[in-house]
């Protein structure tokens, strides 16, 4: 799954850089928002609004922000209704793809998803089509610079997660969903510095594809995330070098 994992890493890096244009700032703020409504505004007793604080702040979104959307989400302060949403597909090539998206127009946003999925090659599924392809896991990413794997494995052996990956330029730490919040605290108590920490939908298995299709399949995912009501989109597909190679440039 490495080709998998590395165009995954490609995109959180490139995701740092696209917050200047306020993208991920609005999908910040809108998961701060739903975190708080659902599990309250106190961090400590909601595991999702403590995972969605620590990414807000891993891509600088401002203080009095995060402080507003939490009291946007518990009623403090007044804010349109969201509504989750989860869309299930298909890519170019047979590659199952998952959208979530965040909401205040159920029919505006199904038309949309529709219409990116048909232009790009794609055709939307129905509910349950793919989603038992995939995994619901939290995930821990460490600089690789900063650790080695001897020492992360000891870690996730003591924080209660299961698995470390070497992926390059960074090590993969997953562990079971519902164990999110305790390994989070595990670490920080550690004092071990992930780079970021969030809850993530892993594919049990991959596709590969060839380069023309991996081509189609960004371009379609590239559209969805680019998508206001998408809040993240996953797929099981594996890019052969080539096509890995022209994200990196």
């Amino acid at each position: 799954m490495a080709g998998h994992s590395k165009w995954a890493n490609i995109r959180i890096r490139k995701g740092a850089q696209d917050a200047k244009r306020g993208k991920l700032f609005t999908k910040a703020a809108k998961e701060l928002m739903l975190a708080a409504r659902l599990g309250g505004g106190d961090p400590a007793a909601n595991n999702r609004l403590r995972q969605a604080i620590s990414y807000a702040k891993s891509i600088n979104l401002p203080k009095d922000k995060i402080e507003t959307a939490i009291k946007k989400g518990t009623g403090e302060l007044q804010a349109e209704q969201l509504d989750e949403i989860l869309y299930e597909g298909y890519a170019p090539g047979g590659v199952a793809v998952i959208v979530e998206t965040a909401t205040d127009n159920k029919n505006r946003t199904v038309a949309e998803i529709r219409h990116i999925f048909g232009k790009r090659g794609g055709n939307l599924g129905e509910s349950g089509s793919v989603a038992w392809m995939f995994e619901r896991k939290g995930m821990f990413l460490f600089p690789a610079e900063n650790f080695t794997e001897e020492q992360l494995m000891e870690a996730a052996l003591e924080a209660g997660a299961e698995d470390v990956k070497d992926e390059g330029e960074v090590f993969e730490m997953h562990c079971a969903f519902e164990d999110f919040g305790a390994v989070q605290q595990a670490l920080d108590a550690a004092s071990l510095a992930y780079s970021e920490a969030k809850v993530t939908m892993l594919p049990k298995n991959t596709v590969p594809v060839d380069a023309e299709t991996g081509r189609k399949v960004l371009a379609l995912l590239d559209m969805l995330e680019d998508n206001d009501d998408v809040q993240n989109v996953y797929a099981n597909f594996d890019l052969p070098d080539e096509v890995l190679a022209e994200m990196e440039g």
